[in-house]
């Protein structure tokens, strides 16, 4: 087996579609087809049938598709390791990060970084931290900047997660509700403190299930014992908090993202008991045993550097 073959299992695996991964690769779809073909004939059974949403993977091709990701990972760190040979002149890095959390860190990062390296390029995949998480155990990525898994849970077994800061999550709701006068000032708390249990007969505004914040929200309802009505669900958390503000109902959202926007009409924001485990911690996840490179490091090196000092201090 060649890098090529492998690289040729993989992209058909990862498209579901002949044409699509041959425009990926570059290559006449004819020759991928025959390529393909020359493969099963080698291992003596089918990698691929047809399906209802394309090509999908046999048994045996699932074992090949993950033996195909293991050594084109490991071709891919030694071309890593090439690169550091000169001495951060050239390259690239390739990591991921919500869409929210790289417009708060890149910008803190990003400058210093291409200051230090203007030679190594970036390759940013913007996602949920399910799809990174899915992305790094496949190899496509080197690191991530995400929020790890909520409530004590591990997170995945093949998967580092490096905590670098934990900010608490606070209630967005309307100015107006009768609630925010039951808030109670209460000291070591930035914002007056409200019992969650009093939200279970209002209305949830709330992002999708696949989402950290969503992960985090769920937590805390469970821990209070309530079970408030979804009144409306979004990818974009600055939807719900102004959804929050226009008293369509509320929303919890993390500490660290509330003072990125400015309103005109901003929702008030009331701080949770420390006994619901309210908060997210931001963290640097990598692949258990992976090899960073030299510019890996260092740009994770800034972000443990810069990040911390400005916008992920704990309230």
């Amino acid at each position: 087996m060649t890098t090529r073959e492998l690289l040729y299992v993989k992209t058909v695996a990862d498209t579901h579609n002949i044409s699509k991964a041959a425009k990926q690769l570059f290559v006449a779809q004819p020759s991928l087809s025959q390529s393909l073909q020359r493969i099963e004939e080698s291992i003596g059974t089918k990698i691929f049938i047809r399906g209802s949403y394309g090509l999908k993977l046999t048994y045996a091709g699932e074992k090949y598709y993950q033996m195909a990701c293991k050594i084109l990972k490991i071709y891919d760190d030694f071309e890593a390791e090439i690169s550091d040979m000169n001495d951060l002149r050239t390259g690239h890095i390739s990591f991921g990060i919500t869409n929210h959390l790289g417009a708060i860190t890149l910008p803190l990062v990003v400058p210093e970084f291409k200051t230090e390296c203007p030679g190594i390029d970036f390759d940013i995949f913007e996602g949920s931290t399910e799809l990174q998480e899915e992305k790094l155990i496949a190899g496509d990525l080197d690191f991530s900047v995400m929020h790890a898994p909520v409530d004590g849970s591990e997170g995945n077994p093949s998967l580092n997660y490096e905590i670098l800061a934990r900010h608490p999550f606070l209630v967005a709701i309307s100015r107006n509700n009768p609630l925010v006068q039951q808030a109670v000032v209460t000291e070591g708390y930035p914002y007056p403190v409200l019992d969650v249990k009093l939200l279970g007969d209002q209305p949830l505004l709330t992002l999708h299930k696949e989402q950290r914040i969503r992960h985090v929200t769920d937590s805390v309802l469970k821990k209070a014992g309530i079970h408030p009505e979804i009144k409306f669900v979004s990818r974009n958390y600055m939807t719900l908090e102004k959804l929050a503000a226009e008293d369509i109902g509320f929303t919890l959202l993390p500490s660290d993202y509330v003072n990125v926007n400015k309103y005109d009409n901003p929702p008030a924001f009331l701080s949770i008991d420390d006994k619901y485990s309210a908060y997210w911690s931001l963290c640097i996840t990598t692949l258990k045993g992976a090899f960073l490179s030299r510019a890996d490091q260092r740009f994770i090196q800034i972000i443990r550097e810069k990040v911390p000092a400005r916008e992920l201090k704990s309230s």
